[in-house]
């Protein structure tokens, strides 16, 4: 846990979220900001800055926190959704906690804005 991160003080219980899953590794709560109809977030409670800082040590929670959203949307109603992760503030990473967006509930263009 980094002790400043606003995403670790979320999954440490210190700062409230809508929590919509929750186990040892991963956390998912709604976004406080609004996207799209359906949008959450899905974290890994281990703190890893950013895509760039996922290790091969990380493939098998990487690949949970996908489950875990489309399971999510499923749950939600969502059977079209787009995953987001951004990496740097140039791709418009905000917190520096990887984190996964969870989007649906309305038609998305490619390329996105």
């Amino acid at each position: 846990m980094s002790t400043d991160c606003l995403f670790c003080k979320i999954a440490a219980g210190e700062i409230p979220a809508e929590k919509l899953f929750e186990d040892d590794d991963i956390l998912a709560f709604r976004d406080i900001s609004p996207q799209a109809p359906a949008h959450f977030l899905v974290i890994p409670k281990k703190h890893i800055q950013d895509p760039a800082g996922v290790g091969s040590d990380d493939e098998e929670l990487i690949g949970k926190m996908m489950r875990v959203g489309s399971n999510l949307a499923k749950e939600e109603g969502i059977s079209a959704f787009r995953l987001v992760y951004n990496n740097g503030a140039s791709a418009g990473q905000t917190v520096f906690h990887l984190h996964m967006h969870v989007l649906g509930g309305r038609p998305f263009s490619w390329p996105p804005g």
